[in-house]
Order: C-alpha cells, then sequence, then structure tokens
C-alpha cells in the first residue's frame, strides 16, 4: 500500500504532464480550427502569417512534449511549471496578434493558475499567477487590434472601455483567490490524502501483526506441553544414570536448557500480559541501554562492535515495556547478520527523544525489498521468517518512534531508532 503510495507521489507531475498535453492537443484543435476559419470572415485583418508561426511553434513544442513522455525518465515539478510557462507564453503571443485583451478567449489564461493550483507547490503557482496577470495586463495596452473586437464604448481618449477594464480585473481577483484558495485546498487534500494511506497502511500492518501474535500464541501453548513433558523424562533419566557420570552432566546440561526455555517462555507471556494492560517500567536511560546490549552481546559474543553514549543519558529516565527490547534487539541482530565483523552504535538523546544510530558494514539493502521493510514480512536469509523487521517496526511505532533504514557510505546500512522518552 505505501509502495504504490510513493510511486504515486513520484509519478504524479508525469501523470499531470499526460493530462496537460490531452488540454494542448484540445486546445491546438481549437485554434488550428479558427485559424482555418477565419479565412472566410472579411475584413478580419489578422496577422496571418504571425499566427501561423506561433500555432507551429507551439504545435512543435507540443510534438516534443509527447515524445519527452515516451522516454522512461520522470517528470518533475520544475518541468511541470516549465511546460505551464510555456503554454501562457505562447497563449500571451496569440492573443496579442488577435486582439489582446479584446479577444474574448483571453479568459483562458485562468487555466494555467488553475491547473498550477491544484498539483504545483505554492511558490510555481504565484509564479504562473503572476505571469498570467503581467500578460493580460500587457495586452491591455499592446496587441494587435481587429475590427471584429473592437468596442463602441470608449473611456475618455483611451482606447481603453470599462467593459475591458472589468474583464481585467476580474480576472486579477479570480487569479489571485484561486492561487490563494485552491492551492490551500489542495494541500489539504493531499495531506488528508497521504494521511489515508498511512492508516490503511497502519491497519494492514496490525492485521499482520495480529496473525503473527495469534500463531505464537498458539505456538507457546504447543511448546508448553512437551517441555514439561521433557522435563519429566530428563528428570527420569538422572535418576536412572546416576552413577554415569558423563550421561548425568549431558542429562543435566539439558535439563537446564529446557528450563531455562520454560522460564523464558514463561517470562514473556507474564510480560506480554503487563505490557498489553499499559504496565511500563522507568529505568535511567543509560543503564537502560546498556541491559539492552548486554543482552545482545550475551545472545552474540563473536560481534565485534563499538558504541558511543551521549552525555545526557545520565541525566534521563526512560518509560517502556520489554516489547520494546525485543524490537531493538531484532534490529541489533540484523546489523549483526550483516556486519559481523565490525558494528557502531551511537546512542543520543535530546530534550525527550532517544535516538539509536547502528551502522554495518554489509552488503546493505536490498532495493528489491527495501520499499516492503517494515512493512509485511519479506527476509534475504536463508533460514529467515521475515518477521523480525515487520515486528519491529510495528513495536517501535505503536511506542511512538521510527525507524529509518538508509545507505551508509561507502557500505553497508545506517539504521536510525527514534523514540520518545515519555511514551503516552
Amino acid at each position: 500500500m505505501k509502495l504504490l503510495a510513493n510511486n504515486f507521489a513520484v509519478n504524479a507531475p508525469t501523470q499531470h504532464l499526460q493530462q496537460l498535453t490531452i488540454i494542448r492537443s484540445l486546445l491546438l484543435c481549437f485554434f488550428w480550427c479558427i485559424f482555418l476559419a477565419s479565412f472566410w470572415v472579411v475584413n478580419l485583418q489578422l496577422p496571418y502569417h504571425a499566427v501561423l508561426a506561433v500555432l507551429c511553434l507551439f504545435t512543435a513544442v507540443h510534438v516534443l512534449t509527447i515524445l519527452r513522455l515516451g522516454r522512461p525518465r520522470t517528470v518533475t515539478a520544475i518541468e511541470f511549471f516549465i511546460q505551464l510557462a510555456i503554454d501562457v507564453l505562447f497563449l500571451n503571443f496569440l492573443f496579442y496578434f488577435s486582439g489582446g485583451a479584446t479577444n474574448p478567449f483571453v479568459s483562458y489564461l485562468l487555466v494555467p493558475v488553475c491547473i498550477s493550483a491544484a498539483t504545483l507547490p505554492w511558490r510555481f503557482t504565484w509564479l504562473i499567477t503572476a505571469l498570467c496577470v503581467i500578460a493580460y495586463s500587457t495586452l491591455l495596452f499592446f496587441h494587435v487590434s481587429l475590427p471584429i473586437f473592437a468596442t463602441d464604448h470608449t473611456h475618455g481618449n483611451s482606447q481603453l472601455n470599462w467593459h475591458i477594464l472589468g474583464m481585467w480585473f476580474n480576472f486579477f481577483v479570480s487569479a489571485i483567490l484561486i492561487t490563494y484558495f485552491v492551492v490551500k485546498m489542495a494541500r489539504s487534500l493531499r495531506y488528508q490524502e497521504n494521511m489515508l494511506t498511512q492508516l490503511r497502511e497502519d491497519e494492514l500492518r496490525n492485521e499482520q501483526v495480529i496473525a503473527v501474535a495469534t500463531l505464537a500464541a498458539g505456538a507457546a501453548h504447543e511448546i508448553n506441553t512437551p517441555l514439561s513433558t521433557m522435563t519429566v523424562l530428563l528428570a527420569e533419566l538422572r535418576n536412572e544414570y546416576q552413577h554415569n557420570s558423563k550421561l548425568l552432566n549431558d542429562f543435566n546440561l539439558l535439563s537446564q536448557q529446557v528450563s531455562h526455555c520454560a522460564d523464558s517462555l514463561k517470562k514473556m507471556v507474564q510480560e506480554s500480559s503487563a505490557a498489553t494492560q499499559g504496565s511500563h517500567k522507568q529505568q535511567n536511560l543509560k543503564n537502560y541501554c546498556n541491559s539492552i546490549i548486554d543482552r545482545f552481546q550475551l545472545m552474540r559474543p563473536t560481534i565485534n562492535f563499538s558504541t558511543n553514549f551521549s552525555e545526557t543519558l545520565l541525566q534521563q529516565t526512560i518509560a517502556y515495556d520489554s516489547r520494546l527490547d525485543y524490537a531493538i534487539i531484532n534490529l541489533l541482530n540484523n546489523a549483526a547478520d550483516a556486519s559481523p565483523q565490525k558494528i557502531t552504535l551511537e546512542i543520543s538523546t535530546n530534550i525527550n527523544t532517544l535516538y539509536w544510530r547502528i551502522i554495518d558494514e554489509g552488503n546493505g539493502i536490498d532495493t528489491a525489498i527495501a520499499t516492503s521493510l517494515g512493512k509485511e514480512p519479506v527476509t534475504t536469509k536463508t533460514s529467515g521468517l521475515g518477521l523480525g523487521m515487520l515486528l519491529s517496526h510495528a513495536t517501535i511505532k505503536k511506542y511512538g518512534g521510527s525507524v529509518i533504514q538508509s545507505p551508509n557510505i561507502p557500505q553497508g546500512t545506517i539504521t536510525e531508532i527514534t523514540l520518545p522518552i515519555q511514551h503516552e
């Protein structure tokens, strides 16, 4: 879902330019038809050669735009702005040779303003608006007059009349209102669409997490029975082979491992229950970060890593639950799998936010799965299930934080974790 939203955001100017070419095709067809029909109008006094040259140039630009859309390169907002500015320029030339502000079609200059307001950032929209207003104002005084558009009611000795001035003022006010309000409305709509996309993505991820949690609960229930059976059998085997020291040592080790699994399972269930009830622990930030690093080091004793702490960690505390520990350890494990030879941890804070930067020197993130990480189960490991990143992202986001992964130059990945110190 998020991938589709990102693709839409990236390709939006391309789609807008495709729509503009359709509008431009209709406009050029209209202009060519009017130009051909003008030969049947008596005493029109249209500068045919100049109008023909402008129409040919405009058509050539239109054809080049269509050919450009056939290339795979993505259209940018600046390029789309330039295309709109080209439309305004050619329209200004056509209106100049066909009556200027007296031409009844001059109000078409509002169309580029509307298109810009609905599709481009506000700074580009204001530029298009300024360009159109300047063009219209210039056409009031500088144009080739046509008898067919002449008016009888003049304003004093001026060639301008109240009707033309009223048309200009109406255009000016309409352009300003469109630029201001349509830009705000378009921005609000885009924000709402982004929020809806984000909500759909969260809902999809929550469904996946619930499915994983359901399976985990079932697995925990099923594992408990064989663990109990193994505990009983190992106790009987220890009694039966108590005179065989070698076997007894092996049975004692197996008993310890089974007991550890049972304790971990019980602790996981208890902590999960406490977390769902909103129970949080409080701890000094540095002690909390050290506890996570110590647990990771016990799990991966062969990993070579260095840690850089900010001095402010000593002065702050964090409210957390155990799910957050597992989420961070998951990300540390991913970095360790990618770069066992070297990992750098940078941990710092500001007033109310904790930052983890996990820097590895592995092969980096595969571009084929980069957009799916944390959104759906994906893995590049032969023995992986693809659930670690999904659960880590979901847990940290539910906690109010975020996970951002970016390339580490020249090699590897930087995983940035942002966490609020006071969890709500």
